[in-house]
């Protein structure tokens, strides 16, 4: 059977199963316009072992000279000898809007569904203040301060902060610092750590690690590197603490 495709971006996602696609960039500029970055992957392998994955990834972004409105979101799929291996999807959304040329206000939500993880849902929402340390056009580094709440639902019930429980709720605070780097006109870099100190006493604390690495091939795709890593001080009982991706790929932007 012979296949054809009029669309050379989608022929080159379902040509290639065996890339996965990190976190994709959208552009930012700003002229209150949304722009688009949108990957797709796959892989398969069958013999002494079977195995498979699928993951998407988005991202927009519409931003003026003194906001910004970022929306994204990843999910990954992945099954080796009938077992499912990883199951999960993050979304988020983060606005921020500066009060003074260097100081800003933000806003934030996100929610995360980690079946091996046990994490039937996971829902935050988070709102602070931030500073601009750093503000050039090859270089951004934004420093963060934020209080929050957010509540876990298990698929099985779960040993966490020493009680049994099926859903767990609790008041955080956020402290989280940003970068972005633009080393090259076609290659930059992107990287943010955000920690979540429970503000209950003997809560833990949680962390996220962001990072992604984009090479433009054209004005449209880029050869992208994603690292992300998650970590939970109380996962509950019989869970590992923490989590890593790594995924590299191809984005494609809509601009």
């Amino acid at each position: 059977m012979k296949l054809t495709c009029n669309r050379p971006i989608l022929c080159l996602v379902l040509a290639a199963p065996g890339l996965a696609f990190a976190q994709a960039q959208a552009t930012i500029k700003t002229d209150n316009q949304f722009r688009y970055a949108l990957g797709a992957g796959a892989s398969y392998a069958s013999g002494n072992t079977d195995s498979s994955s699928v993951n998407l990834s988005g991202d927009a972004v519409r931003a003026t000279t003194d906001s910004k409105w970022q929306i994204g979101g990843k999910a990954l799929w992945a099954r080796t000898d009938s077992q499912t291996t990883a199951e999960n999807i993050a979304l988020g959304t983060q606005y921020d809007r500066d009060f003074s040329p260097l100081n800003f206000g933000f806003a934030k939500a996100d929610f995360l569904r980690d079946k091996p993880a046990n994490v039937s849902s996971r829902a935050s929402l988070f709102g602070g203040v931030g500073r601009h340390v750093i503000r050039t056009d090859t270089l951004t580094w934004d420093l963060s301060l934020g209080l929050g709440y957010t509540e876990d639902r298990y698929i099985d019930p779960a040993e966490v902060n020493d009680e049994l429980r099926s859903r767990y709720g609790r008041a955080e605070a956020l402290l989280a610092e940003e970068s972005t780097h633009k080393w090259t006109p076609t290659t930059s870099f992107h990287q943010k750590l955000s920690v979540y100190p429970a503000l209950r006493s003997g809560g833990g604390y949680r962390g996220v690690f962001d990072s992604g690495l984009s090479v433009a091939m054209t004005d449209t795709l880029s050869l992208t590197a994603g690292l992300n890593y998650r970590y939970n001080s109380d996962p509950g009982s019989g869970l590992k603490k923490g989590d890593t991706l790594f995924v590299t790929g191809i984005s494609v932007k809509i601009d």
